[in-house]
């Protein structure tokens, strides 16, 4: 079932989305998809200020790192450089977005207040599975001092929050892709992968640092069937470079027994929602890839960005509870991936890989689930409508 198309119309309102870049490229990466389909899908002007102009080029090419303001795919981007502007009324857009408790500029609050009528704040929280975001989903903040309310607003798994973000189409250009042998044998081609790796058991590679990859290449150079690893240079540069034997630049390759492993260039999203499709396997980190990966209808495992005191554990462990794929062989993975749990890779692994085509059934189903949800920036407008 593909996501409904929402008619295109002439610019009816403005947006402005405060991203600040901490986790490298997957703040970016969920503003940009954000910002790209309100403007595309919903005929939203909006304007993307981010901090971090060169993390925004590694997934968007077209990105001018040294522009303070600049136009990409009808979005405009700002350069937010500190905090000091100085704003008028007419320079606030009709909703406001600070991503995950971003703190927008003092200057651009007190011009909100000014504005009649107030602009709609948002604060679009982080993604969990965690049960107290259905209660805390659109809870309003009045400012303690300015005539201002914020609202946050979370994305979820349920109907009960946001939902994920998916542009309209999604579903059905993942599976034309997938189902055109030639076309993904074409595009991993670009990346060197040969017609013989094409049948290997393809897997997609995005982690932190402290991901045990080097205990991985070991259990995958000892697999039954071939394993082609295709790593974006910089992730997991230790365990990758020990493999390779020298430095890990893109387009470095190396086969040590069962195991191949290809060094790729970061790619904008729209090449990397291919190669999470044109893969068996994808693992995946953070936010923005995790939730592409469940569009990709894959396995796939995911790292979570780590947080203090083990916060994110919890994170990781209320997911597991609600996907639909998870395998006790999984959800053993899942947490030794993430150092939540001690395992011995030479048998988790192989227990894992028998339970792949389950879960790869297990995945289709789940994006139905998904999708029943609705997409997070159509759901954002119709929250948006009732505050007005």
């Amino acid at each position: 079932m593909p996501f409904p198309t929402t008619p295109a119309a002439a610019p009816a309102r403005t947006l402005a989305l405060f991203c600040k870049v901490v986790d490298n490229y997957g703040d970016i990466g969920i503003c940009w998809r954000l910002a790209r389909q309100l403007q595309r899908e919903h005929a939203v002007a909006v304007t993307l200020w981010v901090d971090d102009l060169v993390s925004f080029r590694r997934i968007c090419p077209e990105v001018g790192t040294n522009l303070d303001m600049q136009q990409i795919n009808g979005v405009t981007v700002r350069h937010w450089r500190d905090q000091d502007g100085v704003f008028g009324a007419a320079d606030v857009a009709d909703i406001v977005i600070e991503f995950f408790a971003c703190d927008i500029p003092p200057g651009y609050i007190r011009a909100m207040a000014e504005c009649t009528p107030r602009p709609v704040w948002l604060n679009l929280e982080g993604l969990t599975a965690e049960t107290w975001v259905e209660g805390c989903h659109t809870l309003s903040s009045p400012h303690p001092s300015m005539s201002l309310t914020k609202y946050f607003f979370f994305p979820g798994f349920t109907s009960r929050t946001g939902g994920l973000l998916a542009e309209s189409g999604l579903e059905r250009q993942r599976s034309e892709f997938q189902n055109d042998p030639a076309a993904m044998a074409s595009f991993l081609g670009h990346f060197g992968v040969s017609a013989a790796e094409m049948a290997s058991l393809k897997v997609s590679l995005f982690c932190y640092p402290q991901a045990p990859v080097a205990e991985l290449f070991a259990a995958w150079q000892r697999n039954p069937q071939a394993v082609t690893c295709l790593v974006p240079e910089g992730v997991a540069s230790a365990a990758v470079e020990a493999f390779l034997g020298r430095p890990p630049t893109v387009g470095a390759s190396a086969t040590r027994g069962a195991l191949t492993v290809r060094v790729l260039p970061f790619v904008p999203q729209p090449d990397y929602d291919r190669l999470l499709w044109a893969c068996d396997l994808n693992f995946v980190r953070g936010e923005d890839s995790f939730v592409r990966a469940q569009w990709a209808a894959r396995p796939f495992i995911w790292h979570i960005y780590p947080q203090d005191e083990n916060l994110h554990h919890v994170k990781l462990k209320a997911f597991l509870h609600v996907y639909a794929g998870a395998t006790a062989h999984l959800q053993a993975l899942s947490l030794g991936w993430n150092d939540a749990t001690t395992v011995d890779w030479s048998t988790i692994w192989p227990a894992f890989a028998a339970d792949m085509p389950e879960i790869a059934e297990k995945a289709v189903d789940w994006q139905r689930q998904m999708l029943a949800n609705g997409d997070l920036s159509s759901n954002l407008l119709k929250f948006v409508d009732t505050v007005k």
